[in-house]
């Protein structure tokens, strides 16, 4: 039972330690944007036929 409860609260700290860094910038209280810009991405069909796609990339 023992063995349960810290391994449990060792899977605990380790997502909270990773999901801390994710939150750590928010752009409103810097009043800065975040930079994107548009990546194209080349890909094939089902039919053999190219399809350009086209996605945006912040960080």
């Amino acid at each position: 039972m023992r063995k349960i409860i810290v391994s449990a609260a060792i899977a605990v700290v380790a997502v909270v330690s990773f999901a801390a860094p994710s939150q750590a910038r928010c752009y409103s209280s810097y009043d800065e944007a975040p930079h994107c810009f548009v990546k194209k991405v080349k890909t094939y069909d089902d039919y053999g036929n190219v399809v350009f796609r086209k996605i945006t990339v912040c960080n």
